[in-house]
């Protein structure tokens, strides 16, 4: 069994601290060029600053670019538009986050998968935690995310920062309801490490039986978790 060591944090300090920050109506009343057009969902606009010099990889003041903007706001059409155009779809903001993982915070199912077939990867490592898409979702307890980044390939058992899975996230920071338990169960099918202790050395298992987890329990000694 490997064993990571860190000192865990409050859970509470974790979700304050970790959650992204979509454009506010200060960022917004600032916008121009491609930016505003992203907002407005101005496609017109779009296309003749794309025709013209218009920076596609311009920043607002946290660090987004317009492919960032357009992912907080579902704009499918500008995503598109702009990696045509040249837009890194993995690049960081400030915070550290891609579209994917913008995306799977905000369980928006249908612009993670664009995000993802416009080349943005889910092995990234994103967030101030050093973590994953696959992290942030399991800790939010988006199944249907955790089951899509699970299927293009994300790191099973990347450890962030805090040295947490995944699979210790969907406990520690989870509530042990039905979200959480389907994402637990959706991760160990998949074949997470149901080993891999934490900091204090407290195993997935240890971790649900401390929490009262009941279920999220059973379904890791199903799996031959110690």
């Amino acid at each position: 069994m490997r064993v990571l060591v860190v000192t865990l944090l409050p859970a509470i300090f974790l979700v304050a601290a970790s959650a992204q920050v979509p454009p506010d109506g200060s960022d917004i009343a600032a916008y121009d060029g491609l930016l505003r057009a992203v907002v407005e969902r101005d496609s017109t606009a779009l296309d003749r600053l794309l025709v013209g010099s218009a920076d596609v990889e311009r920043r607002d003041r946290r660090g987004r670019t317009p492919l960032h903007v357009a992912a907080h706001f579902a704009n499918h059409d500008a995503m598109r538009a702009l990696v045509a155009a040249g837009a890194d779809p993995n690049a960081l903001e400030n915070d550290f986050y891609d579209i994917v993982t913008i995306a799977a915070v905000a369980d928006d199912l249908a612009t993670l998968k664009l995000a993802l077939e416009l080349g943005c990867k889910p092995t990234n490592v994103t967030s101030r935690y050093d973590g994953t898409a696959l992290i942030a979702a399991a800790h939010l307890g988006h199944v249907e995310v955790v089951a899509t980044l699970i299927a293009a390939g994300a790191p099973l058992d990347h450890v962030n920062n805090l040295n947490w899975t995944a699979l210790i996230e969907s406990i520690v920071l989870g509530d042990g309801g039905p979200r959480h338990t389907a994402t637990l169960r959706a991760l160990v099918a998949a074949g997470a490490d149901v080993d891999l202790a934490d900091g204090d050395g407290r195993t997935p298992l240890a971790l649900a039986e401390r929490h009262g987890y009941t279920e999220m329990a059973r379904i890791l000694r199903a799996a031959g978790a110690r």
